[in-house]
């Protein structure tokens, strides 16, 4: 393991949250910490931040008191960049802007001792072109930490073009060292988790936008169906949409307007309102004083029915198929049929293949209701299904009733491609995908990245394993024949492994 020396001292340069974040990390570890602000306030607020988190801790008896000062005691303000000389390591986290950086690492440059380690806390631009002007580009690494740096455990470590393997592995291993979650990837718009969440977002804000479902509908199958901690739309309020549409523009721009990262109008009105979420008070939820959080589309209970024919033989159907049992629902089996889910009188209740129930209908000849993917159907609490255009309200009566005697609240959703969960992991693992089909990063970084940077409930490769790599792609395939565009294209590393029919992790 080559992670930097105890004894070796670290700097970081901006002490607003993320900066004092990072140094706490750092601090806490056991290195000596150089701190610098232009401004000596916001220096005063940073260390005041990390003396409050400190000592909520030792309130909580996760830490003791001696442990607190010992960190706070490793921790040294100062006024300029010279008194950073002994650092070995700089991490900087200053603002988004690419001159401001190349001016300070080429300052710092004249400053510090020819092995000393340059590292940057961007999200956003380039490792490389920040590097392009500085005599020792070798040097400068990316070092990117998640907010708040002392809870979430992902740190993506960035290689540009000049950036060294040696200097690659010590930043790696001392971010091991320090207790985090560590990832390599190359230096592209977005890195990891930047890149493949976008998905995240845009398929919730287009299903939103094509009147698929309401937003608290939404949020509430991606959390109680899909296992994820926050639905979108609660989570873009929390992060503030200015802030989320513009890494959506900023990506999107980056990828020289691929239709895979295209913002949503939605969002476009949202921050042209004012409306940026919590902290303005609106944005897709109301947080002013005395608002009510709508609550998402749930069908009223209606019988079970009496006899479900179980088709196909589907590992995916198992979970349900047992709850079914328990539930005291005469099953009868038809293990050789082609089709995949239930039968339901003549009503077909299958699971998204990414055609919508509509198309599915026309081409199975049979009514049909297709409902979502869940993490885990056994223990999910909310499953969304969707009827075809060509029937009546009493097809998804039946079905809300199969469901709901499995004790799962039933969302019923307009005829979209996909429905949400389904499409929302497929186009996750298709990003990812491309990610690694460009080398920007392993399938295990890849899942890593996405569980411990955004702490979705399981990383999008291992997921779509599980799910089946080939409906993956037919989800896909299908979404793109739908839509018409190319924001559905198959990523080749998946076209690759289904052909091969190979694990991809």
């Amino acid at each position: 393991m080559t992670a930097l020396d105890l004894s070796s001292p670290v700097a970081v340069i901006g002490a607003g949250a993320m900066g004092a974040g990072i140094a706490q990390v750092a601090a806490t570890a056991g290195h000596t910490v150089y701190v610098f602000d232009m401004s000596e306030e916001a220096l005063e607020r940073g260390i005041s931040q990390i003396s409050t988190f400190l000592a909520r801790s030792v309130e909580k008896g996760k830490m003791e008191e001696a442990d607190k000062d010992a960190i706070l005691g490793r921790l040294h303000k100062v006024s300029t960049l010279e008194e950073l000389k002994p650092a070995k390591l700089v991490i900087e986290a200053i603002v988004e802007n690419l001159d401001v950086k190349r001016k300070v690492f080429g300052q710092l440059e004249d400053i510090l001792s020819d092995d000393a380690i340059l590292a940057s806390n961007t999200s956003s631009l380039s490792i490389t072109e920040i590097g392009a002007t500085l005599k020792r580009p070798e040097n400068l690494v990316g070092m990117h930490f998640f907010n708040p740096a002392p809870i979430m455990k992902l740190v993506e470590v960035i290689r540009g073009l000049a950036t060294s393997d040696e200097i690659a592995d010590i930043v790696f291993d001392t971010s091991v060292a320090w207790g985090k979650k560590t990832v390599f990837a190359k230096s592209t718009p977005g890195f990891i988790v930047n890149r493949v969440a976008r998905s995240y977002y845009g398929e919730a804000l287009r299903v939103a936008q094509e009147g698929g479902a309401d937003y608290a509908t939404i949020d509430a199958c991606l959390r109680e169906a899909g296992g994820f901690r926050m639905g979108p739309f609660e989570l873009m309020d929390m992060i503030g949409n200015d802030v989320n549409f513009a890494v959506s523009n900023s990506v999107y721009n980056a990828y020289y307007q691929d239709p895979r990262f295209k913002p949503s109008l939605i969002q476009q009105e949202m921050v042209a309102a004012g409306r940026f979420g919590r902290k303005s008070g609106q944005g897709y939820y109301d947080y002013r004083d005395g608002a009510e959080k709508p609550e998402p589309a749930t069908a009223e209970n209606y019988p079970a029915p009496e006899k479900v024919t179980v088709l196909g033989d589907s590992v995916l159907m198992e979970p349900l198929v047992e709850l079914a049992k328990d539930a005291g629902i005469d099953l009868v089996y038809e293990e050789e049929s082609p089709e995949i889910g239930f039968r339901i009188g003549d009503l077909l209740v299958t699971p998204t293949n990414g055609a919508t129930a509509t198309e599915m209908t026309v081409l199975t000849g049979e009514p049909t209701v297709v409902f979502d993917l869940a993490l885990d159907y056994k223990t999910c609490s909310r499953i969304a299904i969707a009827k075809a255009d060509q029937l009546t309200d009493v097809a998804l009566e039946a079905t809300a009733g199969f469901f709901q005697a499995l004790g799962k609240k039933v969302s019923v959703l307009d005829d979209c491609p996909g429905l949400i969960v389904m499409r929302t992991v497929a186009t996750l693992a298709n990003e990812g995908g491309d990610a690694v089909y460009q080398g920007v990063a392993t399938p295990d970084a890849v899942d890593t990245a996405m569980q411990f940077g955004v702490n979705y409930p399981k990383g999008p490769m291992i997921w779509a394993q599980e799910v089946g790599l080939s409906l993956i792609v037919e989800v896909l395939d299908s979404l793109a024949v739908f839509y018409g565009e190319d924001r559905y294209r198959v990523s080749p590393f998946l076209r690759r492994a289904v052909i091969a029919e190979k694990d991809i992790v």
